[in-house]
């Protein structure tokens, strides 16, 4: 699955094209490198999402194509 779609389904990220922007700014790394809005996300991979003076990291848990608001917490989770 694409990063800024896995970002948009898991709810990491309001919209999609909003995390293809994020990525392109280089607020988004994947596994320690600065990925791009296509690049694939696997299971049991680590991404770092840069929220101003905050950082979100967060490993994959689950690709999943449509979730509901509810299920969308199931896609990852949150490491210190």
């Amino acid at each position: 699955m694409r990063l800024d779609k896995y970002l948009k389904t898991s709810r990491l990220i309001k919209r999609r094209t909003v995390a293809a922007d994020a990525c392109s700014a280089s607020r988004v790394l994947l596994n320690g490198k600065e990925a791009k809005p296509a690049k694939e996300v696997k299971v049991g991979d680590v991404i770092e999402i840069v929220y101003g003076n905050t950082t979100l990291k967060v490993r994959v848990t689950a690709l999943l194509e449509t979730t509901k608001k509810a299920d969308a917490t199931a896609m990852y989770e949150v490491i210190d």
